[in-house]
């Protein structure tokens, strides 16, 4: 085999996987060529891969437990959004495919959003089946923030089809929901399906907050998100609320400091 540039191995290498890749630069190193360092990399992307790879199984132990227990249609659920001091709560469910994986995927908190949003696509398409529901901060200060999230959540799982027979969620219990309910504290960390629920929920709320940023632009909306940063109360403090602030969160003593 004759000896090839460096830039003809990275070219012959682009669209192999990462076996194919290791497996083609040990024939060529067998034959002479010099690819030791370019080889140690591709180990090093394999040991992440497969790293990877283990984690995302093991975000599969409550769904393949559900299966075993002879449920069909697991759903995750999350929401997003029950701290700010401002907008609605969004919560999302989902029923993804028996077995998938998605690479990279994660509780949303520890996503950047750049990842958040090319996540949201992907189960989008992948998701046997999605629903999304918000809450508006008028609602969450006539009935709560809990039950508020406990209303968008019934709506999300509402819209699925067909109907979960159980259902996957960060530790809150649902009432007039016919499913199997397992609260899972940190679920978005331990479940893809809750996971995958989370990041369907912050997306979706973050747009819905970017939006009223445009129409509300000197409250800083775009960069917070309604949370309680020294920003936001600053504003709050200076300008007083707007339509979508959550009345019931705000705190006249400290807004007096």
């Amino acid at each position: 085999m004759a000896k090839l540039t460096l830039k003809q191995i990275k070219e012959e290498i682009q669209n192999k996987s990462i076996q194919e890749t290791i497996d083609y630069l040990l024939q060529l190193q067998s034959c002479g060529s010099t690819v030791g360092k370019l080889l140690e990399k591709y180990y090093k992307i394999q040991e992440k891969h497969n790293k990877e790879i283990e984690r995302l199984q093991n975000m599969l132990t409550f769904e393949n437990r559900a299966r075993q227990e002879g449920f069909s249609f697991i759903a995750g659920v999350d929401e997003a959004g029950r701290g700010p001091l401002a907008g609605p709560v969004v919560a999302a469910a989902v029923i993804l495919p028996e077995g998938l994986l998605i690479e990279g995927i994660n509780d949303s908190k520890k996503l950047s959003e750049a990842k958040r949003e090319a996540l949201y696509d992907v189960i989008l398409e992948k998701a046997d089946s999605y629903g999304i529901a918000a809450v508006d901060e008028k609602s969450i200060d006539e009935i709560n923030i809990l039950n508020a999230t406990k209303k968008a959540m019934t709506e999300a799982i509402s819209q699925l089809k067909p109907a979960p027979d159980c259902i996957l969620l960060d530790a809150v219990q649902l009432e007039n929901v016919a499913a199997k309910q397992v609260p899972i504290i940190k679920g978005d960390s331990l479940s893809m399906n809750i996971a995958a629920a989370s990041i369907l929920a912050k997306v979706t709320r973050d747009r819905i907050i970017k939006e009223y940023d445009s129409k509300y632009p000197e409250y800083g909306f775009a960069v917070h998100k309604g949370y309680g940063t020294p920003q936001h109360i600053s504003a709050i403090k200076k300008l007083g609320l707007c339509p979508i602030h959550r009345v019931s969160f705000i705190n006249k003593a400290w807004l007096c400091q």
